[in-house]
């Protein structure tokens, strides 16, 4: 008695595709949204998105290393500005 379906020889590499093209374009948006709000949990988390995607093989590359190089520009801004405003945190 067979549980599970044979196997039928077609490996289907593209759920993890698309699962990194997700996590591409996802990267670029918060790392974008990072740069007005957020961005000392924001910035982080666009990095790890980024560095996940590319590391599994995304077709958009592209929006990968954008969102790695926002993600980096958060965390950037907020130094600079908590630099500044000589504080932990920092507001408009």
């Amino acid at each position: 008695m067979q549980l599970t379906a044979p196997a039928t020889g077609r490996t289907d590499t593209r759920p993890r595709t698309r699962d990194a093209d997700g996590m591409a374009v996802a990267s670029f948006i918060l790392g974008l949204l990072g740069l007005l709000v957020l961005n000392v949990f924001l910035g982080p988390v666009a990095i790890a998105l980024a560095v996940v995607a590319l590391w599994r093989g995304t077709s958009r590359s592209g929006r990968a290393y954008l969102g790695l190089a926002l993600g980096i520009a958060d965390l950037a801004v907020l130094l600079t500005a908590m630099q500044i405003s000589h504080t932990v945190s920092w507001s408009l």
